[in-house]
């Protein structure tokens, strides 16, 4: 698997998007080896943070329309249900380094998140509703305790891109760098924590994570809406104008 690469190195597993000519848009095959590293992960003593990033200048696009279209999750067990459940169980501090195009997914997953990196350029969106889905990985939980109700449907019901200065002031991400330097200072706040006591920073995490809610349930409520929305008479014209570079009509 090329198009997801993994290195680990003083106690920091990093895990790089890495499909660069179609701006790291997501297959299903990728999502079952995030899946993989990050279950994998669990139980490596070794592995004490794990980093999030992108190879081209781009995190990543979301879901390949394509590739989504002619493997649709078919159920919980599906690769990109297994990485969200990965993702949003981790125990192990997660960092994310962000450049670039943050679509969907690529946004929903930093809510799972424990420190964000964004770079000058990044354009974060999540246009579900503009593809006639429903968000995913407890966003419409995660998402208006994060930034209030009112932004937060803003953001999921109109699906407009969003620049990283909106993402700090909204909460979403920690701290913006130029895009170069990005990847480097996520690096070096991973070694930080890398160096801390093990235990107590995953104990610390679990606390701060009890305040959430109901994450598995209500992932698992909008898992039933997204995969009934990806079968709809309204997803098939979203995603037909989509390819066809035109505006869908829904009547």
């Amino acid at each position: 698997m090329t198009e997801i690469l993994t290195a680990k190195a003083d106690g920091i597993l990093t895990i790089t998007i890495n499909r660069p000519d179609k701006k790291n848009a997501l297959t299903s095959a990728m999502y079952a080896a995030m899946a993989d590293a990050l279950e994998a992960a669990e139980t490596d003593d070794a592995v004490r943070v794990i980093v999030f990033a992108g190879n081209g200048g781009a995190f990543t696009a979301g879901n390949d329309l394509q590739d989504f279209l002619n493997n649709p999750p078919q159920g919980d067990g599906s690769p990109v249900f297994r990485f969200l459940r990965a993702i949003s169980s981790a125990s192990k501090p997660l960092v994310a380094a962000v450049t670039g195009v943050a679509v969907g997914v690529g946004t929903t997953m930093l809510l799972h998140c424990d420190l964000v990196y964004v770079g000058t350029d990044a354009r974060l969106s999540l246009p579900f509703v503009n593809l006639a889905l429903v968000p995913e990985a407890a966003s419409s939980l995660l998402l208006p305790a994060m930034v209030g109700y009112h932004r937060a449907a803003e953001l999921l019901l109109l699906g407009e891109p969003f620049n990283a200065e909106t993402a700090k002031e909204y909460g979403i991400a920690n701290a913006i760098f130029p895009d170069a330097r990005v990847l480097p200072e996520a690096m070096q706040v991973a070694a930080k924590l890398a160096a801390k006591p093990p235990t107590a920073v995953r104990l610390t995490k679990q606390l701060l994570r009890q305040t959430r809610g109901d994450v598995a349930g209500q992932m698992a409520a909008e898992g039933v809406h997204f995969r009934s929305q990806l079968k709809s008479a309204e997803a098939r014209e979203a995603m037909t104008a989509f390819f066809e570079k035109r505006p869908p009509k829904f009547g």
